[in-house]
Order: structure tokens, then C-alpha cells, then sequence
């Protein structure tokens, strides 16, 4: 039983410190938005239930209401738009690392996600033509899609993560985690949606955003992994790669 126990707390710890951490070298934007989305997601839950809370939505959780759920999850996506055009001003925030490198302040080519242009040159003609006319002089970015689908899942699935929480807490007879934040309980209460928000911006992120499967490689990876050589290398490769291009006719010799 207490080898099954350490197993269960490997995969909840340290399983999810890893892909963190992973999370991070791709830019601190994609750690540090999931875990507002996540914050932000049980705060309005809380006060929509607590002023408007009448059906209970579980009965593991019984203050937990359907209001405090819907009013959440309208409320995070909203404030996830807003939270994403704040932190992508900050280069710390979406330029990548490779290694836990002491820059403070990096410097970086702005990525094509975070560039902002009208809805028809970052989504195409086809979600243009079916868009609003008033939404059709919005200035979107590409980053916008990937804010929608991670405030989606922070205010519909990793809820669930603190359901699972809550279980914990009441087969140890214990209210909250801790009683740093009044009313909220501790950090860890803050952070227990985090299990399952971190693995899926995880997957997400490697499988929508960097996309790393052979036969659809993302350009823009291939770009940040160039920038990490040397001179040498990269000299190298651009000889190679003139070559094949005049090979090909791509290139004027």
C-alpha cells in the first residue's frame, strides 16, 4: 500500500514539476497564464456562487453551485484575453530558453503568435468571411486561439483537479490546505487545478503550438533551435542549405 502511496505522489509531483518546468523554457507566459486562468477561474467561481449560488453542482464539493461554475468559466475567458495582451508586452514572458539560463531580461524576435493583425491575415479568408462585420476590424493575434482553448479547459476540466483535491482533503477530515488567504484557504488550495492544467498546456503546446511530430514541424522551432548554435554551425548549415536550393532552382547560383 505505502509503495502505491510514494507511486501516486511521484505522478502528482513529480511528473507535473517536469512538464512545468518544460512549460517554462518555451516562454514564462506559458506557465505563468495557465496558472492565472486557474486562480482567476476559482476566485469568480467563488464569488458568483457565493452571491448567486443556488443549484450544487457535486456532491464531493457541496458549495460548489452550477452558478459559481458558468459565471467562472464566462469570466475566465474574458479576463484570459486580457491577462495574454499584458504578459506577451514583457519579453521575459514569451521569449524561450533552453536551460535554466540567469537572463533576467532576454531579448528575442518577436514570435508570429504574438503579432497582432485583423482577423482575416492571422485567421485566414474562411473564418473572416464567416466573422461579424464589427469583428472584422479587431486586432487579433494568433495567440488569441490558444488563450480560448486553455481558458476553456481551466474553467471546465481542471475544476475537476480540484474536485479530486477536495476528496483528499475530506478523507484526512481537513478543510482547506492551508489559511494564508482568508476565505480561500492556502496556496496549495490556489494551486490544485494545477495537476491537470499543467499536463494539458503541455500536450497542447506540443502538439498545437510547437508542433515537434515528424512530417508537420513547426518553422518557428526550427528557427529558435538555429539561433542556439554556433557561428560555426551556423554557417554550416546556411552553405548547405544554399546548396540544396540551387539544386532545386529556388536559388540563383
Amino acid at each position: 500500500q505505502r509503495f502505491a502511496h510514494s507511486h501516486c505522489v511521484l505522478l502528482a509531483v513529480v511528473v507535473q514539476s517536469s512538464v512545468l518546468v518544460s512549460n517554462m523554457f518555451q516562454g514564462m507566459i506559458w506557465f505563468l497564464l495557465p496558472c492565472l486562468l486557474v486562480i482567476t477561474n476559482d476566485i469568480m467561481a467563488y464569488i458568483f456562487g457565493f452571491t448567486m449560488g443556488k443549484t450544487p453542482l457535486i456532491k464531493l464539493s457541496p458549495k460548489k453551485t452550477w452558478e459559481g461554475f458558468i459565471g467562472g468559466w464566462v469570466s475566465t475567458v474574458f479576463l484570459g484575453f486580457a491577462f495574454s495582451r499584458f504578459l506577451i508586452q514583457f519579453p521575459l514572458m514569451v521569449c524561450p530558453t533552453k536551460g535554466f539560463v540567469p537572463e533576467y531580461w532576454p531579448q528575442c524576435e518577436t514570435s508570429e503568435l504574438f503579432r497582432l493583425g485583423s482577423i482575416e491575415e492571422t485567421f485566414g479568408p474562411v473564418i473572416s468571411s464567416r466573422a461579424p462585420e464589427f469583428m472584422k476590424v479587431w486586432q487579433v493575434m494568433p495567440m488569441d486561439e490558444h488563450v480560448f482553448w486553455m481558458s476553456m479547459f481551466a474553467a471546465m476540466v481542471a475544476p475537476f483537479g480540484g474536485f479530486f483535491a477536495s476528496g483528499f482533503k475530506r478523507a484526512f477530515k481537513i478543510k482547506d490546505f492551508g489559511d494564508s488567504i482568508p476565505g480561500h484557504g492556502g496556496i496549495t488550495d490556489r494551486m490544485d487545478c494545477q495537476i491537470m492544467m499543467g499536463m494539458f498546456v503541455y500536450t497542447y503546446i506540443n502538439s498545437r503550438v510547437f508542433k515537434t511530430i515528424v512530417g508537420d514541424v513547426d518553422p518557428e522551432a526550427v528557427v529558435r533551435l538555429f539561433e542556439d548554435l554556433t557561428d560555426d554551425q551556423k554557417i554550416r548549415i546556411y552553405s548547405t542549405l544554399g546548396r540544396a536550393l540551387t539544386r532545386r532552382g529556388l536559388l540563383s547560383q
